[in-house]
């Protein structure tokens, strides 16, 4: 068992974990002290228990609000995959249909080779922008 040692509101405290969790607790103990900071920024004096509390209910909070988007990603995640599938059909056909044509007529690759690399960029752009929507959530 490992053992570390955190900082929160200028206090060190010794804190057990286990093997190889250890810049994870530091990590955690940063968060906590952020909000210890945000609380103390004012120059009040708040007592340790209560600092407790309000940095929990801080961190009860953001993680509230972490589920509710969450939540709200999932919930719209369905529709959203089904209205993206939709223009993303013909770039498949377009692809099938390539395909199709390297099949039959191997011989004159440099056409096939150039609508291919176009249906690519087209799917690519496709999920590109799909990304940017995903991230932006």
């Amino acid at each position: 068992m490992a053992q570390v040692t955190i900082t929160i509101n200028a206090r060190e405290y010794a804190v057990a974990c286990d093997d190889g969790q250890e810049a994870r607790i530091i990590k955690l103990s940063r968060m906590l002290d952020d909000k210890a900071k945000q609380l103390t920024a004012g120059g009040g004096h708040i007592n340790e228990n209560m600092l407790l509390a309000m940095v929990g209910l801080l961190m009860a909070d953001d993680l509230f609000e972490a589920n509710k988007k969450l939540e709200q990603l999932s919930q719209n995640a369905q529709p959203q995959n089904v209205q993206a599938a939709e223009p993303s059909v013909p770039a498949v056909q377009t692809v099938e249909k390539v395909v199709e044509k390297i099949v039959e007529r191997p011989a004159d690759t440099t056409a096939l080779d150039e609508e291919l690399a176009g249906v690519i960029k087209q799917v690519t752009e496709q999920i590109k922008m799909l990304a940017n929507q995903i991230e932006s959530m």
